[in-house]
């Protein structure tokens, strides 16, 4: 979590329950416009976190062992999952 954000803890557990709410409503077809724009959301809200993360590894308390390299790689599977999201909430043919 960026320095620039206060109270990292509910944020990640803030983040956490989006993603599980999302990830709910995607079970549901009448749902699915709501859970693509939501899980889209909270994919670009947490993206800017994670590219401190791999610019800043040593700031991370807690973050164990991980390559640098691991780190920067999860930034296109983040746009990957944007793109997973859009296509299995699209509206069926």
């Amino acid at each position: 979590m960026p320095p620039y954000l206060p109270a990292h803890r509910e944020l990640v557990y803030l983040s956490g329950a989006a993603e599980v709410a999302g990830a709910l409503a995607a079970f549901f077809p009448k749902l699915h416009p709501f859970a693509r724009w939501w899980l889209i959301a909270t994919l670009v809200a947490v993206f800017p976190a994670n590219v401190h993360m791999a610019i800043n590894p040593d700031d991370i308390k807690g973050l164990p062992d991980v390559p640098q390299w691991a780190l920067w790689l999860r930034l296109p599977i983040q746009v990957a999952f944007v793109a997973w999201v859009w296509h299995a909430t699209r509206p069926a043919d």
